[in-house]
């Protein structure tokens, strides 16, 4: 008697815990905060202030090398802001366009990925972004191979292709001290951030991906 051997794909277990985490109450603002810098005075995480303006970020996952990565991104030196920091592919809504819509729009203009490809599982928690006045809404994404990607040049200086194994390692959670301007004056601050790929990711994109692996945390309990 013989007996066939299916290999399980680790992407496909992944998006599967994720299919079911979404289904119930999201880890929410209290796992954003632990990537926030501290302190932050006159910003509420619990309030959005009125006008703010929708964006949406792609949280891509795809497999490489036989394991689970997401994508992120380091800002172009010619964008308006947050110029050199570790980002997620996302940007601007337009008029008339869903959230999910403008996720993959985003993530084909900024790095070439074909929104064919990805399979939208869900959202996560929207982000109040004080810097640039959005409203971030963070959208989940599968992809089964690893798209071709094609950076924008004059967006993306490079790409990072993290291993999901490195988000979810809680010692690369560390905090840095840094002194910023606030109101004409110099302030410390207490900057949390993930340190993968070589790089310090924090601020809004660490929020949403303490969320994220929140999230899945979360499932696996």
């Amino acid at each position: 008697m013989f007996v066939t051997l299916t290999r399980v794909n680790p992407l496909d277990l992944v998006a599967d815990r994720l299919r079911a985490a979404l289904q119930l109450p999201l880890p929410g603002v209290d796992a954003q905060l632990r990537l926030a810098p501290r302190p932050r005075a006159g910003w509420d995480p619990h309030r959005l202030p009125d006008g703010l303006r929708d964006a949406a970020a792609l949280i891509l996952l795809y497999p490489r090398h036989d394991a689970p990565h997401l994508l992120l991104t380091v800002r172009g030196g010619h964008l308006r802001h947050h110029t050199g920091q570790v980002s997620l592919p996302g940007g601007a809504v337009d008029p008339g366009e869903t959230i999910e819509a403008a996720a993959l729009r985003e993530a084909l203009e900024e790095v070439g990925v074909d929104p064919r490809g990805v399979d939208v599982l869900g959202r996560l928690t929207p982000l109040h972004v004080p810097v640039s006045g959005f409203l971030l809404h963070p959208v989940i994404g599968v992809a089964a191979r690893r798209p071709h990607f094609t950076p924008a040049p004059d967006e993306v200086a490079r790409l990072l292709e993290v291993p999901l194994r490195d988000l979810l390692d809680h010692t690369r959670v560390r905090t840095e001290r840094q002194v910023r301007e606030r109101a004409g004056r110099l302030v410390e601050m207490d900057v949390p951030f993930f340190d993968v790929a070589d790089e310090k990711v924090w601020g809004a994109t660490a929020m949403v991906l303490a969320e994220f692996a929140a999230l899945l945390a979360a499932d696996a309990d």
